[in-house]
């Protein structure tokens, strides 16, 4: 009689799930849903959303995603379905995998980058 009905993940795509500054993760994040991450991740990142690393957010390790934004650190290799935003403060290493990419000025994007036929 009160049991609510289990959302699917599509209904998560709206929502957003946070890490915040001063958190570091050592491991793998799988996540249906979008994802913002201020801390520090040591490991893989997986998520059928959008990732945006925040200015004092990190990534070592990989990742996979649907669209990212990328203000922090990013070490690894990045594989982005749509669009990768790379923010003036960003810091860049690796390899990046993209659909579309841009770049603003002052941004250290020092990464090799392959971009997919549309």
């Amino acid at each position: 009689m009160f049991d609510k009905p289990q959302k699917s993940y599509t209904d998560l795509l709206g929502k957003t799930n946070r890490i915040v500054e001063g958190t570091t993760i050592e491991g793998n994040i799988v996540s249906q849903a979008d994802f913002r991450l201020d801390g520090h991740l040591k490991g893989n990142f997986s998520s059928a959303g959008r990732l945006v690393i925040g200015p004092s957010g990190s990534v070592t390790g990989d990742v996979i995603c649907k669209t990212a934004d990328i203000e922090g650190k990013f070490d690894g290799k990045i594989d982005v379905a749509e669009m990768l935003n790379i923010r003036s403060k960003a810091i860049i290493k690796g390899e990046a995998i993209v659909g579309k990419l841009s770049v603003e000025p002052g941004a250290d994007f020092s990464a090799s980058c392959v971009m997919r036929n549309t």
